[in-house]
């Protein structure tokens, strides 16, 4: 955004890019919310009824190994994709407070997009747990920051598929 706007306007320069990272931030925040919510009401439900709480490990192992799947799917290729020229859309952008307002909002929206199936993992995994986090937040650097040709995209998700695999025998 700096890089864009900075060619034709330098006065307010440092706002409009903090405003585009408030935005940012803001569709994250609003992301765990959801999540945090969603992981509270599954894990009360879990506590409550006997049943689905045996049933829990084999679906915990069942959607790491879904989000493994769509991690190798043109899908999830095309989305990285997307956030990495996300950038290079942005050369007509004008400079003023809505304007990077809606910029780190789309922002967000494209990255959470792109990360969706490795974040519901923390869902079933423990959203309080760090290891998790810092795994997951390794992952979705490592496939963002990697060359374009997915390859990082892929080895994690052989990487995930193979925990969710894991995950379903150790349960049966």
């Amino acid at each position: 955004y700096r890089k864009v706007v900075g060619r034709t306007c330098e006065t307010h320069l440092d706002r409009l890019t903090a405003i585009v990272g408030v935005g940012y931030l803001f569709v994250w925040g609003a992301f765990g919310m959801v999540a945090f919510a969603l992981g509270m009401s599954l894990a009360a439900i879990e506590m409550q009824q006997p049943m689905i709480s045996r049933a829990v490990p084999i679906a915990a192992g069942v959607v790491v190994l879904i989000a493994g799947v769509v991690q190798l799917t043109p899908w999830k290729a095309r989305h990285l994709r997307c956030c990495r020229e996300e950038a290079a859309r942005g050369r007509h952008l004008s400079a003023d407070a809505g304007t990077a307002w809606r910029h780190g909002v789309r922002l967000g929206l494209y990255c959470g997009q792109c990360c969706a199936n490795l974040m519901v993992i923390l869902l079933v995994v423990g959203i309080m747990d760090l290891r998790a986090m810092a795994l997951l937040t390794a992952a979705i650097t490592a496939e963002r920051l990697a060359p374009a040709d997915a390859r990082a995209a892929r080895a994690i998700g052989a990487v995930v598929v193979g925990a969710g695999l894991f995950l379903i025998a150790r349960a049966a």
